[in-house]
């Protein structure tokens, strides 16, 4: 039997964001034979609305790599007649890939989750470790199966949560350990080395998908908390509500300062601050619903309305 190359059996990947895009731009400069991508629809972005191409679809073009992006790929797998891959390589593609899909590749479907599983299965398992304070996450190559991220696990590349990281930062720890994890583990994989091994089930945790109501920033929550939320959310800015306005957080940090202020209560004075439950959080990036985006002091110098005011 030929012994199959890594670097040679025809790859169909699929991925969306910009985690993936890394992923994909490395195989392709490490030279694997990447035959089409499978992303996401382009998406609106902005005030005004524009279309712009999703991160892995601006590689793959830029690569000469063909583009699928149906709607729903449970309707439409016409990708598999017309690139035949041997081999599918997920990572944050974002839909639920069906049966027709995993069963048709020679050497199977592979997909690099963002988790130490069986913790975090889901959709959210890098923003939700970040909300809940882990120290710890990594990537895991897997068996893509029917079952939402249950599948065999074939290797790990593990990775520090520093206190400094953010949502962005993560992942471009996770893009590097992917990337590892691949390089590391594909050409054992197809010569059936790694056998896999199954998930306990009694310690399977779940990242869900971030909800509208996930995203809100409220009193009730202690300044570590109150942290981390807008750590892990930093790519779409979580929010407080102010009266009839929503102020977006990026960046937030604890302060120390010792004022005689009530629970939720706003205070600007050279920077904006909340008071918590615990203590004072330091807004340090942010933008009230239609204005501009900046730093908490430079946003402070014009927002004396707020001082004195409550959040919800």
């Amino acid at each position: 039997m030929i012994r199959p190359d890594a670097k040679k059996i025809r790859i169909l990947f699929m991925g969306t964001p910009q985690i993936a895009a890394n992923v994909l731009e490395r195989l392709l400069d490490d030279g694997y034979n990447i035959v089409g991508l499978v992303a996401q629809e382009d998406k609106q972005v902005g005030r005004k609305r524009l279309v712009l191409a999703v991160p892995t679809k601006v590689v793959a073009r830029g690569r000469g790599i063909p583009s699928f992006q149906p709607h729903r790929i449970r309707q439409d797998t016409s990708v598999l007649d017309e690139l035949k891959p041997e081999l599918i390589l997920t990572l944050a593609y974002g839909q639920i890939v069906p049966d027709e899909i995993l069963n048709y590749p020679k050497y199977g479907c592979l997909n690099l989750h963002g988790s130490i599983l069986p913790k975090y299965r889901g959709a959210a398992p890098i923003q939700r470790a970040i909300m809940d304070g882990e120290e710890e996450t990594g990537i895991t190559l897997m068996q893509m199966v029917s079952k939402m991220d249950a599948g065999k696990m074939y290797a790990v590349e593990k990775v520090r949560i520093d206190e400094t990281d953010d949502y962005n930062s993560l992942c471009e720890k996770l893009a590097d350990a992917a990337y590892k994890c691949v390089s590391k583990n594909l050409q054992p994989y197809l010569d059936g080395i790694l056998k896999g091994e199954e998930q306990d089930e009694e310690k399977v945790t779940f990242a869900d998908k971030i909800l509208p109501e996930d995203e809100v920033l409220t009193k009730e929550l202690s300044v570590k908390e109150f942290i981390n939320k807008v750590r892990g959310l930093c790519a779409i800015g979580p929010h407080v509500i102010i009266g009839d306005k929503t102020l977006k957080i990026f960046k937030a940090s604890k302060k120390e300062l010792d004022m005689p202020l009530e629970l939720g209560q706003i205070y600007v004075k050279k920077g904006i601050f909340i008071k918590l439950k615990d203590g004072l959080v330091s807004l340090d990036e942010v933008q009230l619903q239609g204005k501009n985006r900046m730093d908490g002091k430079s946003f402070a110098s014009g927002a004396q309305s707020l001082n004195r005011q409550f959040i919800d």
